[in-house]
């Protein structure tokens, strides 16, 4: 193909602006959270001037040091794109709302910092349900900002009318509906602080078209009044001397990682907190990089599609340490049967986690950098006194079945490229400083298994939401959010099909991210399932991608303005990826055609209890109850 030239992918003078704080390879958990710090930067307070109320939104977003926002203009929200032309804030012009708000979720996730996506009334806000839907799922902490019909046409079905604050009520930590250009500072400062502290999670500021073109005065900063919201950071110091005890006496202790540990920065704690005790660790799909892949006490991801070990080292725990987990039912299987035996200390920023699936015998609430560090101290003090137990036979059983039952696949008896060999191919060539995003599926999963995640932020994926799509608008965020680091979105052919347009986006930007589709034909995890419990019976779930090959990747990735690449067998598998790797002006695209027929084990049926895990089709692992 002919790859855009720099004059034909030319914006304008403002596209060319550089970003104003690119975090590059910075750690991402090093984003403080639970202040004000997180999510207002210090800026110089600025007096009174007359500017209207769209000019005092685009000011309000300087002010908080947003760098970029995603979004696609419309009439309601047009007033506000008159300011943006002149503003120090990059605009990237998406090709889809729902794009605009998985793209502020993947720089969030990037970044550490508020992700930013912007769209009209009606249509242009309810498009961005989902995305928003998927921030709430995964606490990532965003702004949305919407565009509304005027105020005297709300409630009158005007066009373009949708009551946005409404229909996201229930999948927002907050949400705003502007009712004068006077209160947008104070409403965007106390947007950003919301979606920021505490647990995080999107915020929508909703501001009707009158009041955006409204006579106002812009000054900075203005004053919080959020009476009713105060995160509880510190924990309780008696539950934290409990949960010590309990560590130093228990003979199957096992550390529950989720990804709290990750958004309040606490990876480096959570290796002290584990090397001191010698706990072995699991992290959840939302906790990958948490704690290195590598450790000799990691023993992976829990849940139904986690390693044998770990989900058996929570199932046979007698003592269960929960660290910014929510106990998801991907993870315990069938609640009631789920770690019988355990005592479970539980402790998370939300006091609404705690007990809300399993029982907590010591609920401690609060930022899990704080609660590491203190459970550090107070451990110590503890192995001081001579409490410290031995758990060399758990270790024992646990590498046992590690041994035993390790992360595997067959290669395909059809001679097909295996999409797991793709997938470990292009962790081990990419390495562990490259960001991975995935979409939703059996690729997800098997980027979650073959990949080697060894560093926090390098892993992202909607883990709540579960939505197709993800992937690619949210590799495009990371790329922005950290522009020096490489960034591989790892998707399937079905996925890819429902946001892939926003590759357009990438080329005429300038945001070289790469992407492997795993194409297997097919709604590879749906058919999974119809295998597996519907005997055979492929109910709509092949694509055709295969058989017509329509769309034809390689060619649908031209036309988007990216380079496009196919590798059909294992041969050619590392010298594909490398050339992608080599390219670093342009997006591209490697149409991965793989079989149809693999599939993710370990498995633990939805239902059914963990103990119930299979290690692959009619393989159920084999333990000696006295020993475990």
């Amino acid at each position: 193909m002919t790859r855009p030239t720099p004059e034909t992918l030319a914006h304008s003078a403002r596209r060319a602006r550089t970003v104003t704080e690119p975090a590059g390879d910075a750690d991402p958990t090093t984003t403080p959270r639970g202040t004000a710090a997180a999510a207002t930067p210090a800026v110089r307070p600025s007096g009174p001037v007359p500017v209207s109320g769209a000019g005092s939104l685009v000011r309000s977003l300087e002010a908080l040091g947003v760098d970029v926002v995603f979004g696609i203009p419309g009439g309601a929200i047009l007033p506000a794109y008159d300011p943006l032309y002149d503003s120090s804030v990059r605009h990237i012009l998406v090709r889809h709302e729902q794009g605009a708000g998985h793209a502020a979720t993947g720089y969030a996730q990037a970044t550490g910092r508020v992700g930013v996506c912007m769209a009209t009334s009606g249509p242009g806000a309810t498009n961005l349900v989902t995305p928003i839907a998927d921030a709430y799922m995964d606490s990532v902490p965003i702004v949305a900002i919407t565009g509304q019909v005027a105020r005297p046409s709300i409630g009158t079905d005007a066009f373009q009318e949708a009551d946005i604050q409404g229909i996201t009520l229930p999948i927002t930590k907050h949400n705003f509906l502007v009712q004068t250009a006077e209160e947008i500072p104070q409403v965007l400062a106390e947007a950003f602080h919301l979606a920021a502290t505490g647990r995080p999670g999107p915020v929508l500021v909703d501001i009707p078209k009158d009041v955006l073109q409204a006579a106002t005065t812009f000054s900075w900063p203005p004053t919080l009044d959020l009476p009713g919201y105060r995160p509880t950071l510190h924990p309780h110091g008696k539950q934290i001397r409990e949960a010590a005890r309990l560590m130093s006496g228990a003979r199957r202790p096992v550390l529950y990682v989720g990804g709290g540990v990750l958004k309040a920065g606490a990876t480096e704690a959570l290796r002290q907190l584990a090397e001191l005790t010698g706990i072995p660790v699991v992290t959840t799909l939302m906790a990958l990089g948490a704690f290195p892949d590598s450790h000799r006490q990691h023993l992976g991801m829990p849940g139904m599609h986690g390693t044998v070990a770990a989900v058996y080292g929570l199932q046979k725990a007698d003592l269960i340490v929960a660290l910014g987990a929510r106990f998801d039912d991907r993870v315990t299987g069938k609640l009631d049967s789920f770690a019988p035996d355990a005592t479970v200390v539980h402790a998370d920023i939300d006091p609404a986690e705690i007990g809300k699936n399993r029982h907590a015998d010591v609920p401690i609430v609060g930022d899990a950098k704080h609660v590491i560090e203190e459970l550090i101290a107070a451990v110590t003090t503890d192995q001081k006194a001579g409490r410290r137990t031995d758990l060399g036979d758990w270790w024992h059983q646990l590498d046992d079945l590690r041994e035993r039952y390790p992360l595997g696949y067959d290669e395909p008896a059809d001679g097909t490229l295996s999409p797991q060999y793709v997938i470990k191919r292009l962790g081990e060539i990419a390495g562990p400083d490259a960001i991975y995003v995935a979409g939703v599926g059996q690729h997800q999963m098997w980027a979650s298994q073959f990949i080697s995640y060894e560093k926090p932020g390098t892993w992202l994926n909607s883990g709540g939401l579960g939505t197709m799509g993800y992937a690619v608008p949210a590799a495009m965020g990371a790329k922005v959010g950290r522009p020096d680091t490489v960034v591989w979105a790892v998707d399937g052919d079905g996925c890819f099909q429902m946001t892939n347009q926003e590759l357009a986006t990438c080329a005429l930007e300038g945001i070289p991210v790469k992407i492997a589709v795993i194409n297997n034909g097919n709604l590879g995890m749906v058919r999974q399932w119809q295998t597996l419990f519907y005997e055979g019976r492929y109910s709509n779930t092949e694509l055709g991608t295969h058989k017509h090959r329509i769309p034809d990747f390689v060619k649908l990735a031209e036309a988007l303005g990216c380079i496009g690449l196919r590798c059909e067998n294992a041969a050619d598998v590392d010298k594909t990826i490398e050339a992608a790797m080599a390219i670093t002006d342009a997006p591209v695209v490697i149409d991965f055609t793989v079989g149809k027929d693999a599939m993710v084990w370990p498995m633990v049926a939805a239902g059914t209890s963990n103990d119930e895990i299979m290690f692959a089709r009619g393989v159920r692992p084999a333990f000696d109850e006295d020993d475990i």
